[in-house]
């Protein structure tokens, strides 16, 4: 399966060359990588060392993870290859990663895209994530959080959909669900929930997503978001509500009640345990802010995208 890459930067994180190499030796000559390096152009452009990229898109301004990877899809869409790799900056995909996770997608013909197990960075014993989920308050999850990895003999297993930290689909898939316009994430999400939504509309055009364990990563961790601090609340809070309701449909409103309770339950969990000045007390209230002006444009009418009883096989009890 030919691949083709895409790594989205501001020029932050300090492993983006260690990142880009480790790409170079899973795809070899034959992947072209494509980094967008959305620094301001005020800045010094990303450090990338020869022969790690093949193409450098410069747009001189930050346009979100979701702006910047379709930025860089559109700019190989005249010689698509079969599967787009999608990996953070601060990912480092170890040795075996892409040959997983395309036999995993050899396999399942109906599979849009394929994860294996992201590790953390300083505890590689234990998982970053493993697929994305959903807890009882309707948030989305990163499976595994925290938990012994599991271990890679372990087959491929259906997930609702895949963390773009470190990603592949297939190109088939993303045209299909891509939206009017032909975007494959939603840009006005920014960053934060851009890859639920995408796994949604995925779902909803009859196509699934795989966890491949055997493909290994070590994840950093929100390098470039810890820096964001109010903002990055505020677009995880603000766009949960914005693609839930495009989930849910018309059965947003009437959850509507539950989902503020339960940001009301973390905004009272940040108020009682104070932390070191990640901007959440104030990001929580500037999200539901964000979602009330952005709702008119993503609420529908109707029955769900995703059928809820198919929605439920990938609820999780986690408290988180």
């Amino acid at each position: 399966m030919e691949v083709t890459a895409v790594v989205p930067t501001l020029g932050r994180s300090p492993w983006l060359a260690e990142c880009l190499a480790a790409l170079r030796r899973e795809g070899g000559a034959g992947m072209e990588i494509v980094v967008v390096d959305q620094g301001e152009p005020t800045s010094a452009p990303a450090e990338i060392p020869p022969g790690l990229a093949d193409r450098v898109l410069r747009p001189g301004r930050n346009l979100g993870f979701a702006g910047g990877v379709n930025l860089g899809i559109a700019a190989i869409a005249e010689r698509a290859k079969a599967a787009v790799a999608l990996v953070n900056d601060d990912a480092l995909v170890e040795p075996g990663w892409l040959a997983a996770l395309t036999s995993a997608l050899a396999a399942a013909p109906r599979a849009a895209a394929a994860q294996g197990v992201n590790l953390q960075l300083d505890r590689p014993d234990l998982a970053d994530g493993c697929g994305l989920g959903w807890n009882r308050s309707w948030q989305a999850v990163q499976l595994g959080t925290g938990a012994p990895a599991p271990p890679p003999s372990d087959p491929p297993r259906e997930v609702f959909g895949v963390s773009a930290t470190a990603a592949l689909y297939r190109r088939e898939a993303l045209a299909a669900a891509a939206l009017p316009g032909g975007e494959v994430f939603d840009a006005r999400l920014g960053s934060y929930y851009e890859d639920v939504d995408l796994a949604a509309r995925l779902r909803a055009a009859g196509w699934t997503a795989l966890l491949a364990p055997a493909a290994r990563a070590r994840h950093a961790g929100s390098a470039t978001g810890r820096t964001l601090g109010r903002a990055r609340w505020a677009s995880i809070y603000g766009n949960r509500h914005l693609v839930l309701a495009r989930l849910l449909g018309a059965g947003y409103w009437p959850r509507l009640p539950r989902l503020l309770a339960r940001d009301g339950r973390d905004l009272a969990r940040t108020l009682l345990t104070p932390r070191d000045g990640d901007g959440r007390l104030a990001g929580i209230p500037a999200g539901w802010g964000r979602a009330a002006r952005h709702l008119p444009a993503y609420a529908r009418r109707g029955a769900p995208a995703v059928p809820l009883a198919e929605l439920e096989r990938f609820r999780v009890t986690s408290p988180r």
